[in-house]
């Protein structure tokens, strides 16, 4: 395969641009591993803060509302040092090798519970969950930032992220439904177990760090331009935001997207443990995140044939739908009606996630079609500072309404706080996926796609013809 897709002035046949399906699949596991750990974090550490280590829900709202300001500077951080990355392993991808281990690290000490005061429990909560959010960051943005690189070819970009989605929905399914049944394993039958839930993250760790060392093995960023191969100052990069409403209307979605997915996972525990009196329901509905794969699946056809702002449109219709059935089956306390309600919401946000890095990527070439500014790192960075910006609003939502609405836990719960729980598991994932989908409308790369990718191929054609 050749090195460099874009050497030559003519376009380079389809079929040069496609990716090997190792390389496929070893892009996919980054996500995987991703989710492994931080699906666990996102879905399970409120609850685990609240129910194990006994601290009250309004100071961990509190906490992950202090830990967005951190996410304002880390993520952009990690962008730019990525942009100001050049080593042999590339721009991207040496970022696995560096921090793959530290960010395991916390996420076994984010589970860890010393014996502390009420004080001390909150310093340590605060050290240990800013720093794995952090670290994430670490892995996580060259998994957007790299995509650019690994092929210009915009319909293998969507075969890409396809597989990364596919992989990493398998891991959100696979942590989100049987982390409860493993920590009662390793905790003597008890899902609040302080030593089960620390053992099952020291075994997610190992199995993150072994991952992402898979992924900088068989990974390759092959798409060579002139700011590819040197640092961009920080000035200089910021230019690919300027005009760039593609980008702008992406990481708003973003943000408000997984405000509402995060309201909706974290509180999927409390609504079944308190709303219908069987927290072991949670687990088999976290598990239909696998329904979530045949979207996944179907994301590159569907792309094709109606584009991909209107497949990502589609998601987040069906997401509202799901959410709609869902209010009717928690009203009437109707598992059969839950089911059907959850399958439809994970059919919409299936056919999401997944294009979300797609769009990025063209928001880079966009930059670079606009501003003449390639900067993979700045652009791709602000959408894990979005996402977490939305994950963190949403966990300060979530403790915020569960402490006003009277939230006591491991008690019966009144008709308030029941409600409470409701409102963070239905409506506000509801309004997140609305706005969403309403700001879609604005979106019309589609339609400019293959002229500023004919450009940009010509453009790259000449600058590496000149050095």
């Amino acid at each position: 395969m050749s090195e460099n897709v874009s050497k030559d002035s003519t376009p380079t046949p389809i079929e040069q641009q496609q990716v090997p399906w190792k390389e496929r699949f070893s892009y996919g596991l980054s996500d995987f591993a991703c989710n492994l750990s931080f699906q666990m974090v996102g879905t399970y550490l409120m609850i685990f803060y609240t129910d194990t280590f006994g601290i009250s829900a309004a100071a961990v709202g509190t906490l992950f509302f202090v830990a967005r300001f951190f996410d304002a500077v880390d993520g952009p951080f990690w962008g730019i040092m990525i942009d100001h990355t050049h080593t042999k392993f590339g721009k991207s991808r040496p970022y696995w090798l560096w921090f793959s281990i530290p960010f395991a690290v916390f996420c076994v000490l984010v589970f860890t519970t010393p014996s502390l005061s009420l004080t001390g429990k909150l310093i340590w909560a605060y050290i240990t969950y800013i720093g794995v959010d952090v670290l994430y960051s670490a892995v996580n943005i060259p998994i957007t930032s790299i995509l650019p690189s690994l092929t210009s070819n915009p319909q293998e970009r969507v075969t890409l992220s396809t597989i990364r989605q596919f992989m990493g929905t398998v891991g959100a399914a696979i942590i989100t439904g049987i982390t409860l049944t493993m920590v009662a394993k390793f905790g003597g039958g008890s899902t609040t177990s302080k030593r089960g839930w620390f053992i099952w993250a020291v075994i997610v760790a190992i199995i993150v760090v072994i991952l992402f060392a898979i992924v900088f093995k068989n990974t390759h960023e092959r798409v060579q331009t002139k700011s590819s191969r040197q640092s961009i100052p920080i000035k200089e990069s910021l230019k690919a935001l300027k005009r760039n409403w593609p980008w702008a209307i992406i990481i708003f979605i973003n943000f408000i997207y997984w405000l509402g997915m995060q309201t909706r996972s974290q509180v999927t525990v409390y609504f079944f443990k308190y709303n219908m009196h069987d927290a072991t329901l949670s687990s088999f509905i976290l598990s239909l995140q696998f329904v979530s794969l045949l979207a996944v699946v179907l994301t590159p056809w569907t792309s094709r044939k109606i584009g991909k702002r209107n497949t990502m449109l589609g998601g987040m219709i069906l997401a509202c739908v799901g959410q709609l059935l869902l209010s009717w089956g928690a009203s009437s306390l109707n598992v059969p009606i839950i089911v059907v309600a959850t399958i439809v919401g994970y059919m919409g946000t299936g056919y999401v996630s997944g294009l979300i890095a797609v769009m990025l990527a063209d928001a880079v070439d966009y930059g670079e079609w606009k501003n003449g500014v390639r900067a993979e790192g700045t652009v791709t960075s602000f959408s894990s500072f979005s996402a977490k910006l939305g994950m963190g609003f949403g966990g300060v939502i979530t403790g915020w309404i569960l402490t006003g609405t009277g939230y006591v836990a491991n008690h019966a719960q009144t008709g308030a706080a029941l409600h409470g729980i409701e409102l963070n598991y239905i409506w506000v994932p509801l309004l997140g996926f609305a706005l969403s989908g309403i700001s879609l409308l604005f979106y019309h790369v589609d339609g400019i796609e293959k002229k500023m990718q004919s450009d940009l191929a010509a453009k790259h054609a000449k600058e590496n013809a000149e050095g």
